[in-house]
């Protein structure tokens, strides 16, 4: 019997499809858990970030598409305790460490 696309085990409905990880990190993540662009998972495997050629490790959020990271400004703090940040534009590289 030959095998046609509809009875292959590869394409049945019982087999779960996987997504792959993939080594690329995603364009935009942040450190806040209230960010919409927060990802735990993400940031528990480590991820690296090289601003204007100079390794950063105190990159708040960033975003690789618009070219910018926010950092904190020194220990100042609004309000509410969150960290007061600034945002920087220029070459970003970003890579996952593990």
């Amino acid at each position: 019997m030959i095998d046609t696309p509809e009875t292959t085990p590869e394409n049945s409905a019982d087999t779960p499809v996987e997504n792959p990880i993939t080594d690329s990190p995603p364009d935009r993540l942040s450190v806040n858990p209230r960010s919409e662009f927060h990802d735990w998972d993400l940031l528990r495997r480590g991820i690296g970030i090289r601003f204007n050629g100079v390794e950063r490790t105190n990159v708040e959020e960033y975003c690789l598409s618009e070219g910018w990271i926010r950092v904190a400004a020194g220990k100042s703090v609004d309000r509410k305790g969150n960290p007061l940040t600034i945002k920087l534009t220029g070459a970003i590289e970003a890579w996952y460490k593990s």
